[in-house]
């Protein structure tokens, strides 16, 4: 889904927060996810570029959404660790892309990473998800 209303659903959960940013949506299957946002004004820091929290929102999102899509996970992910680091300033279209790198019965291994419209990867993050039932 890619509409950008109230109504819409992320890969089939309901997330106001994410709504209230404007995420779009793109794909979550198979262990990758893929969403995008447009960085606007109130979603800069000081220096004019995205505050750290709305990265690292995307981030978690798209590891979380990923490791959904290994199997249908109507319920979610919960996050139990993350890390990040921030290599360059996000600016204008990022798309996150998340991946996971280990899946388990309940416990799965991700990564993503934030990219600019250059295509240059402005952060990256792994974390620890478990899967809710």
């Amino acid at each position: 889904m890619t509409s950008n209303s109230k109504d819409t659903t992320f890969f089939g959960l309901s997330i106001p927060f994410l709504s209230h940013l404007g995420v779009v949506p793109e794909f979550a299957e198979g262990g990758k996810s893929r969403i995008s946002l447009v960085i606007k004004p109130e979603f800069e820091n000081s220096f004019q570029i995205a505050h750290g929290g709305v990265v690292m929102t995307l981030l978690d999102f798209a590891m979380g959404a990923a490791a959904r899509s290994t199997i249908d996970q109507p319920l979610g992910a919960m996050t139990i660790d993350m890390t990040v680091s921030f290599l360059r300033p996000s600016v204008g279209k990022i798309v996150v892309e998340g991946t996971v790198l280990k899946a388990g019965k309940n416990i799965n291994y991700c990564e993503a990473v934030v990219l600019n419209e250059a295509g240059e990867v402005t952060a990256k993050s792994s974390g620890t998800f478990i899967l809710r039932k």
